[in-house]
């Protein structure tokens, strides 16, 4: 029997959702969840010894630990096989099924498959070292997820030779491989110029990015009499992270109101941040949120006046989805505010 661990967070382990995002890694002989398609998928030659459950928000804050612990529980069963999730679009499960990937790959050299959507911020950070199915964006897809996972696994089992990210359904890993063609690489691009003239279909054999394209608003023509708002991917949020934004893959932002604040003090702000060092941050949040300066161009009447509310989430792994869905709403709140123009930062 081919002996598989496998990974999943706590909401697929029927623990709970975001309320219990914190609990720490724990193991269950057997099959969980997803893990009953996984195995009736896998066949009748494998067998899953164990799942690990482990919640997004405790991985993410913290990796280092966490994953020592996963992994000590995972080399207790010797397995021949790990699979890890699917996560989906869920950027802090993709995170932590990644570095759990890795983690075992290297530490115990037997093969290892994920699965996300490509916009997953897990799916960037790790297709490199692993292979990682890609999934659509919502467990809705998990019938066909789970199929091409196994597949893929056993694949890497045999050690049989693994096709293109086409052929096994894989994100594309920037790996770059030789290959034989009976005609020439010039040839093949007139025909696929051709084909794309005469409006025929053709498949490019080095897809390029596709990135959104936003056409800039016309400047503002007054500054000394705009409405300017502040909006931070840079995570600063007031003294004690009230609304829990995570540090990692962010699934929220906040709004804060700062009427009568010219001066975000160490006492009362900080970085949920955990992709900077926030040590310069924590001792003065104007650092990454100008709101100082901002509070100095109101008065000295450069601007009209400063938004009572700033907007903030942590752009640390967080999803393009998610970034999209953040804007989308807040964006509509500032329109109706009457805001002209925003200061985005960073870090």
């Amino acid at each position: 029997m081919i002996r598989v661990v496998h990974y999943i967070n706590q909401f697929y382990g029927g623990i709970g959702g975001e309320e219990k995002a914190d609990v720490k890694p724990e193991v269950r002989e057997g099959v969980v969840g997803p893990g009953m398609a996984l195995k009736a998928a896998l066949g009748n030659d494998v067998e899953i010894v164990a799942t690990v459950i482990c919640g997004d928000s405790y991985f993410n804050e913290n990796m280092e630990e966490a994953s020592a612990e996963v992994l000590e529980m995972i080399k207790k069963y010797n397995p021949d096989l790990f699979i890890a999730g699917p996560a989906f679009n869920a950027g802090r499960y993709g995170v932590a099924c990644g570095s759990i990937c890795k983690s075992v790959k290297d530490s115990l050299g037997i093969p290892v498959v994920t699965g996300m959507y490509p916009e997953n911020p897990g799916a960037d950070m790790f297709k490199k070292d692993i292979y990682i199915i890609e999934t659509a964006n919502a467990a809705t897809g998990m019938r066909q997820a789970i199929p091409a996972i196994a597949r893929l696994a056993l694949k890497l089992f045999r050690n049989e030779d693994i096709g293109t990210a086409a052929e096994e359904g894989y994100i594309l890993r920037g790996i770059r491989k030789n290959i034989y063609n009976s005609e020439r690489g010039s040839k093949r691009a007139v025909d696929m110029l051709l084909a794309k003239l005469k409006g025929e279909k053709f498949e490019t054999e080095y897809p390029m990015p596709d990135f959104d394209r936003v056409a800039p608003n016309p400047a503002v023509t007054d500054m000394k009499k705009a409405k300017i708002a502040l909006v931070t991917s840079g995570g600063i949020v007031p003294k004690g992270n009230p609304d829990r934004i995570e540090s990692s893959s962010a699934s929220k932002y906040g709004k804060y109101d700062i009427s009568g604040v010219s001066d975000l003090t160490a006492e009362t702000y900080e970085t949920a941040h955990g992709g900077y060092d926030p040590v310069y941050a924590n001792l003065d949040a104007d650092r990454v949120l100008p709101v100082d300066v901002m509070r100095e161009l109101e008065k000295e009447g450069v601007i009209g006046e400063l938004h009572r509310y700033y907007y903030a989430t942590v752009g640390n792994g967080t999803s393009v989805a998610n970034a999209k869905k953040f804007a989308d709403t807040f964006a509509k709140e500032l329109v109706k505010d009457g805001v002209q123009a925003v200061v985005l930062t960073s870090t």
